[in-house]
């Protein structure tokens, strides 16, 4: 049984070098050899509830502490299906909390000072696919599965944050297929448009990204954080911009 401890807790654990337990019941934190994986599981299809997007965070500070290079992968079938709808109907402080940490989450994955890989063993939708997009390697898995940012389909005007998060990572074209036609790709599609770098069966989806993983534990991870900091500072300063107008228009509309 895997001991459950909270963000705070595994902050303050003394070794983190060969351990794993779960934050709070929704992520699992394994580390070992140099790579931590996180690992998103609620059961269903891996909503970004306020208290998923609270442990990921805590998660990543974890990694950050231990100096490790992440593996974030989602369940079976899924990586994430966006926001908790719940939430969101509900409206009020609680949606525009977790709409703000569901961006600045993805600014602190294209910014974290490490490689992060992201194993997407699925379908990945709205913010599941932001997520997607701020990964330094996406590897996702052959099969019937959506890649889809669908605010426009569902009667969404895309948010400012989504936009700029889509525009660093996509071709063009699919930019304006993704954006403003809300179109789905299947993963090898999703491949040629941007969202990801490769695509494996699901039977080797874990192995290949922990491959992918030790390969890049082994730059100068002082030299790619730095670079990435170089290479990622306008698209930075622009999506920090696009969560706070956003969040003006939310609380300016209710």
């Amino acid at each position: 049984m895997l001991e459950v401890l909270s963000p705070n807790e595994c902050l303050s654990a003394e070794d983190h070098s060969r351990k794993e337990f779960s934050l709070s019941g929704l992520v699992t934190y394994r580390s070992e050899d140099q790579i931590t994986s996180i690992t998103m599981d609620d059961g269903k299809v891996n909503v970004l509830s306020p208290e998923m997007l609270s442990e990921l965070d805590g998660a990543l500070s974890c990694a950050q502490s231990d100096g490790n290079v992440v593996v974030l992968a989602g369940r079976s079938g899924i990586f994430s299906a966006g926001f908790d709808l719940s939430v969101l109907r509900g409206g009020g402080p609680d949606a525009i909390s977790m709409l703000r940490s569901g961006f600045e989450l993805s600014a602190r994955i294209l910014e974290f000072p490490l490689p992060v890989v992201i194993a997407c063993p699925g379908h990945a939708v709205a913010m599941g696919v932001f997520l997607l997009l701020s990964g330094d390697y996406r590897i996702g898995v052959d099969g019937p599965y959506r890649i889809t940012a669908n605010e426009v389909a569902i009667g969404l005007t895309m948010p400012r944050a989504a936009v700029e998060i889509c525009r660093q990572r996509l071709t063009p074209a699919h930019f304006n297929r993704a954006v403003m036609l809300a179109e789905t790709f299947s993963p090898a599609e999703a491949v040629k448009a941007g969202f990801l770098d490769m695509v494996v069966s699901a039977e080797d989806l874990l192995n290949s990204a922990r491959g992918t993983a030790t390969a890049l534990a082994s730059l100068d991870l002082r030299a790619h954080s730095s670079t990435k900091k170089r290479a990622r500072a306008e698209t930075l300063t622009c999506l920090r911009n696009a969560i706070e107008a956003d969040m003006a228009d939310l609380t300016f509309t209710g």
